[in-house]
């Protein structure tokens, strides 16, 4: 898995300040994207050991409120598997802070049982992540009033009451 970037003081990606890796690779292509160079899978940097220890170092930070991941596009295949084990060590390491994750796939169709962007890693990345913000983004759908979201087709989902629940809990209306 590439990286193009980690800002580690972020408070646009999320709630609070925190720290967000934005993962190269994304087969979306959404128009007007606000970081296309992301789409090509080899773009940045490899995403390495000493690249987590960063990450833990900053996540350790007592003002981060949680890790944001985004991109590109978390939920593609070749980034799950690394993603993956990158939530892991962050919530052993952090149980008390967050996971947020931005992806054009949609939750209750793509990401679950049966969906295109289901695989092996998928249902452990999910039970991870608190809150889910999905959907392509539309750009004849933007609106700059809302929260966490560049147009008003993405949801802002609570994804541990969503899998309870069997159904979508908007974590924002």
């Amino acid at each position: 898995m590439n990286y193009g970037m980690i800002k580690p003081f972020d408070i646009a990606d999320g709630e609070g300040v925190r720290v967000s890796i934005f993962v190269s690779g994304c087969t979306n292509h959404c128009y007007n994207c606000f970081q296309p160079e992301t789409w090509d899978f080899n773009y940045g940097k490899p995403y390495t050991l000493e690249t987590e220890e960063t990450l833990m170092q900053e996540l350790s930070k007592p003002y981060i409120a949680g890790l944001t991941m985004l991109g590109g596009d978390p939920m593609e295949f070749s980034n799950q598997e690394e993603l993956v084990k990158l939530c892991r060590h962050f919530k052993e390491k952090f149980p008390k802070k967050n996971i947020w994750c931005y992806t054009g796939f949609l939750l209750d169709e793509d990401l679950l049982v049966g969906g295109k962007r289901h695989g092996e890693y998928t249902d452990e990345f999910l039970s991870y992540i608190d809150v889910l913000v999905d959907g392509k983004f539309v750009e004849e759908l933007k609106d700059i009033s809302l929260k966490f979201r560049g147009s008003s087709n993405q949801r802002v989902i609570d994804v541990k009451k969503s899998l309870d629940a069997n159904e979508i809990v908007l974590y924002l209306e």
